[in-house]
């Protein structure tokens, strides 16, 4: 499978696409504003401790504070840094190209009573473990991951990790006792993909040079005025390269000549070998146009996704999960119905997972399949979608189809969904998704006319509304207002006015001609 990052930058904005065989199957689009700090490390504040909660907000200089829960908080105090938190050991080391978070697993001390290790006022060091979504400030974690492109320091660990995506035994044995020869002790550390057949000395390097950038920040954390910010994660493009490239994708192809030299520059201080793999895109058109994938973002954005066989499904976010229906649509089969909703399931199960990745959903997934009365059918299925999630690198956990055939899963969720990057609620609905119709609004009108009647002294009624009603009204739904004059004895003029949201209507009286 070819593979392949292409980078678009300006400005204001970078956009990530990780392509296999031509087609999208992750981006990331990182712009200037506080939704891409996840990694960041911070001097913070606590300015409130929730015993009831088990936790606290850390004030790190963002509109809104950060949440840190107490699983996340490991306690160790010491002359020189008060508050500085060991703990977690587990990295989930595979970081997807659209989110940055660190996943820990076991706490080496379990943090019963928040309100024993953290005060309001309190200065501690903290990473941001996801960014900021919607109103919700940013998970913080106590649990420090500096990650480089062969391994990443756990400085409050003392436990050695291998990636799992290394396969072979030896290989993984040979990792583990250099990094634990090479740590002696001190640090944890997880020995990355990338390190695969990597010999000692890159791996001494890159522990030496990310030990030091854990001193540095030790010392930042010293002098610097809480809140500030300590340590900056890498951007987007330089991110891809150091977690993606060779192991994800085999070139790179950049259209800023400054983000292509910085690159380059990246790859010096690690693998320059890779340079030969990028190359600085210098056409007109641009490269997202050229590579055919505004088609494929803007499609990521729709409700409403059609599959080929003529079936369809349909995406719906609420307040707390994503729901997803299956339905045959257009599709009708060949011989039963059965096999027309197996065949319609089974091309749905491919759709949902690349949808699911590429518009990198988080949190809760219900997934409505259309019924199979085959329990081999609903297995087929099952299996179907958890070997579609293989692909996916943010973590997933999918239970089998219940008796509703509705499938339950959640998937780590680090950063907003590409929904949220993109769009915004709708100024008409207010996120509702519905609009008043067209003939509600009349009747509206008519009603509230009647309602008024009475108290006007005036010799007619005009009516301000949306040119859409107003033709309605002039058109269609003529009657009401002729029997409306008829009951209340006045003439009613309708004025169209284009700057009228579709449901607003203002009714006033009119005293002469």
């Amino acid at each position: 499978m070819e593979k392949k990052l292409v980078i678009n930058v300006n400005d204001h904005e970078t956009r990530v696409a990780l392509l296999e065989d031509g087609t999208i199957a992750e981006l990331l689009i990182e712009r200037r504003d506080e939704s891409t700090i996840a990694g960041n490390v911070y001097k913070g504040k606590v300015v409130r401790v929730l015993p009831g909660m088990q936790a606290a907000f850390v004030d790190i200089g963002l509109h809104h504070a950060a949440f840190l829960h107490a699983s996340d908080l490991y306690y160790k105090h010491t002359n020189e840094l008060d508050g500085i938190f060991s703990g977690g050991d587990a990295l989930e080391d595979e970081l997807p190209l659209n989110g940055d978070g660190f996943e820990h697993g076991s706490k080496e001390v379990e943090i019963q009573h928040i309100e024993e290790y953290l005060t309001e006022g309190q200065e501690i060091l903290v990473q941001v473990a996801k960014s900021p979504l919607g109103t919700k400030g940013a998970r913080v974690t106590t649990h420090i991951s500096l990650p480089g492109r062969f391994l990443v320091l756990m400085p409050t660990s003392t436990r050695i990790g291998v990636s799992r995506r290394i396969e072979y035994e030896e290989e993984r044995a040979r990792l583990k006792k250099i990094a634990t020869e090479l740590s002696q002790g001190k640090h944890g550390y997880i020995v990355r993909t990338a390190a695969e057949n990597m010999p000692e000395e890159k791996l001494a390097y890159e522990m030496g040079f990310v030990k030091n950038l854990w001193e540095n920040l030790q010392i930042k954390f010293q002098t610097a005025s809480a809140p500030a910010l300590l340590h900056q994660e890498l951007s987007a493009s330089l991110r891809a390269v150091r977690d993606l490239l060779t192991h994800e994708a085999d070139t790179v192809i950049i259209d800023s000549r400054v983000g292509y030299e910085s690159v380059l520059s990246f790859l010096d201080g690690f693998m320059p070998s890779l340079k030969s793999s990028v190359s600085l895109y210098e056409e007109a058109e641009p490269i997202f146009d050229a590579y055919n994938l505004e088609g494929d973002i803007t499609r990521a954005l729709n409700r409403k996704i059609w599959l080929k066989s003529g079936g369809y499904i349909v995406l719906d976010h609420t307040e707390a999960l994503l729901a997803i229906d299956v339905n045959t649509g257009r599709y009708v089969g060949k011989y039963n119905l059965e096999e027309t909703i197996l065949k319609t399931n089974l091309e749905a199960v491919k759709e949902i997972a690349y949808q699911i990745r590429l518009r990198d959903i988080g949190g809760i997934i219900i997934i409505d399949f259309i019924d199979m009365e085959k329990k081999a059918n609903q297995e087929k299925v099952f299996m179907a979608l958890q070997d579609a999630l293989k692909k996916d690198k943010s973590k997933t956990n999918v239970l089998p189809i219940s008796e509703l055939g509705l499938v339950q899963m959640t998937r780590k969720r680090i950063r907003e969904p590409l929904t949220r990057t993109l769009c915004e609620p709708c100024f008409y609905c207010e996120g509702q998704g519905y609009l008043l119709s067209r003939k509600t609004i009349c009747f509206y009108i008519y009603r509230e006319i009647f309602r008024q009647a009475r108290d006007f002294t005036g010799n007619r009624f005009a009516i301000r509304v949306n040119p859409d009603i107003a033709e309605l009204l002039h058109g269609e739904e003529n009657h009401l207002m002729v029997n409306l004059e008829k009951k209340v004895g006045k003439r009613v003029v309708i004025y169209p006015d284009e700057t009228y949201h579709m449901e607003q209507y203002d009714v006033f009286e009119v005293l002469s001609d």
